[in-house]
């Protein structure tokens, strides 16, 4: 197994190559588990928000939310990137975006993500330059749900397929390494794979991207009161979890929980 650091020009180098599967962590364990399981990606994401501290959506999610997680999961030193979210409203200006970033970074990221394209091109700008690599985000934005009323698919109308391509454009000028796909019409992501240099890391925005990447709780079927459209669980956790633990809660009840073996 090769056992070589991956950074973001590694991930670069992989469009056309080979395909991405990167996924979310927000703890030690998790991180050192996929890492084990060779995920070259893992994003620490504002996610965390919803899944692990029962906020209803990622809006909510500070900085120091942030901080804290990813410290936990660069305690895991991984060979796999580890990348984190810029949370919302972090960004708002070049000069919050960098030492924001900057923060991210102290706390063990290797690379900070934030989303949009045109309307956030001058921080992306000033992270990079600065040195950070940084990892887009375009399509559905959640932290813009608030605004938006929802979740949808985006790329569907001319007008939005020809933004989100400029947007794309623009991202790879100011030096992103990867651009994340969320819930973009799967002919547009296909498209915007083929046109840019960079990989594009699908969630829900069809087959055809160089990567794809999930919430990790989604994917094992921890949350089973979340019904994704996008996403069918591969193990059904929560229940086998839930099983375990009311066999063992027998087995206290019953006077034999104590025992070795």
């Amino acid at each position: 197994m090769n056992s070589s650091k991956i950074t973001p020009e590694s991930i670069a180098a992989s469009k056309g190559r080979t395909r991405i599967a990167a996924l979310t962590a927000y703890d030690f364990p998790m991180t050192r588990l996929l890492d084990q399981a060779g995920i070259p990606l893992i994003l620490v994401g504002d996610s965390l928000g919803m899944v692990v501290l029962g906020y209803p959506d990622t809006t909510h999610v500070t900085l120091e939310e942030m901080e804290h997680h990813t410290r936990a999961a660069a305690r895991a030193k991984p060979r796999a990137l580890l990348a984190a979210d810029l949370p919302f409203r972090s960004y708002e200006t070049p000069e919050a975006a960098v030492a924001n970033a900057r923060r991210l970074v102290a706390a063990g990221a290797e690379a900070v993500k934030a989303e949009g394209g045109l309307d956030i091109i001058e921080q992306v700008r000033a992270i990079r330059n600065y040195g950070i690599p940084f990892l887009g985000h375009l399509g559905m934005l959640p932290q813009h749900v608030l605004e938006e009323g929802g979740y949808r698919v985006k790329g569907k109308q001319e007008a939005e397929r020809q933004r989100l391509l400029a947007d794309a454009e623009a991202l790879v000028q100011a030096g992103a390494f990867a651009i994340v796909l969320e819930l973009v019409a799967a002919p547009l992501a296909a498209e915007l794979t083929r046109r840019l240099p960079i990989p594009t890391i699908g969630i829900g925005s069809g087959p055809d991207c160089d990567g794809q990447i999930l919430v990790t709780p989604d994917l094992l079927g921890l949350l089973p009161w979340f019904s994704l459209k996008h996403v069918k669980p591969r193990l059904n956790a929560a229940e086998q979890m839930r099983a375990v633990v009311q066999e063992w809660k027998r087995s206290v009840e019953a006077g034999s929980g104590a025992k070795a073996g």
